[in-house]
């Protein structure tokens, strides 16, 4: 297939070129700065809001796999422009450009639109998107780790340092960034399910309570951490320190401890991939000893 992918420079999405193109298909990504020349892969320069490079981009497309999104900001207007906005646009692009299928990656915090901005702006896309006309599927990825993320390296980070911080008592799901790549790749061929929502894990029942999920972290880096359960208003007050000595490159913004904060972040079984469409690959114990192999190689951890 001809594949036309935003936030190809991503995590997720460079995840999703290295399965994409080692499956044989041809990739058209859109770029905000010059990449390197790569094999199966066409780079358009522009960003979400240039509708010259979106109309190249999506050009004799097979499907949209629309995987950009802000996921840091401190006001509503930076999450409207990215996440909904960005959305509105390239269903338009897609529309005018004649491509019937769009993946859309969304994320679990749409479930909550309430309790934080990033969560409310994903949920609006996601509206957009089931009301488009188009042949559409969205995915709410949980937790994503792997090769490559840098927000769930300050948890291997902790980890290894042997103290943990951990939100309040509650439970979420994982999954690997391959395993997400290919679940989406599945969607985008035109015979898969249509008009479909799916919440896609690692394949754990009832997902990780936060403590085993830090234990599983500290044995990924060789270590037992204390592990510090934080209620949600010394969260809030870390997150405040975070954005005042970090400004803008803060990673714990106010927005985001606020559904950190949540108690239940696991995917709904009845949103789970239709049988015989995907299902996860890699082990989680076994995915988070490969991420933290390749963070020491680095130099990260």
């Amino acid at each position: 297939m001809r594949l036309a992918v935003t936030g190809a420079t991503g995590f997720v999405g460079s995840h999703l070129l290295d399965v994409a193109t080692a499956a044989g298909h041809e990739i058209v990504a859109l770029t905000r700065r010059e990449q390197s020349p790569r094999e199966h892969v066409t780079w358009v320069g522009g960003d979400l809001h240039d509708r010259a490079a979106l109309e190249r981009l999506v050009a004799d497309a097979d499907a949209i796999m629309h995987v950009a999104g802000v996921i840091t900001g401190h006001t509503a207007a930076v999450f409207e422009r990215g996440n909904v906005e960005g959305t509105l646009a390239m269903l338009a692009a897609a529309t005018a450009g004649g491509v019937r299928r769009f993946v859309d990656v969304s994320s679990l915090a749409a479930r909550e639109p309430k309790l934080s901005l990033y969560g409310a702006s994903k949920a609006r896309a996601e509206e957009l998107v089931m009301r488009s006309g188009l042949d559409w599927a969205i995915v709410r990825p949980p937790a994503v780790y792997g090769p490559g993320d840098r927000e769930t390296l300050e948890l291997f980070r902790m980890a290894k340092l042997g103290v943990m911080l951990m939100p309040p008592k509650g439970r979420i799901s994982v999954i690997h960034a391959d395993d997400l790549a290919r679940l989406l790749l599945a969607l985008a061929v035109a015979d898969a399910s249509s008009a479909i929502l799916i919440e896609p894990d690692d394949g754990k029942p009832g997902g990780w309570s936060h403590r085993e999920f830090a234990r599983a972290l500290g044995r990924a880096v060789g270590s037992k951490p204390a592990i510090v359960s934080s209620p949600g208003i010394v969260l809030r007050l870390a997150a405040r320190a975070d954005q005042f000595f970090r400004r803008e490159r803060a990673k714990l913004t106010v927005d985001r401890a606020a559904y950190f904060s949540h108690r239940n972040w696991v995917v709904e079984p009845k949103r789970a991939a239709p049988p015989g469409l995907w299902h996860p690959r890699v082990e989680t114990m076994q995915g988070l000893a490969d991420t933290a192999r390749w963070y020491r190689e680095q130099g990260w951890l």
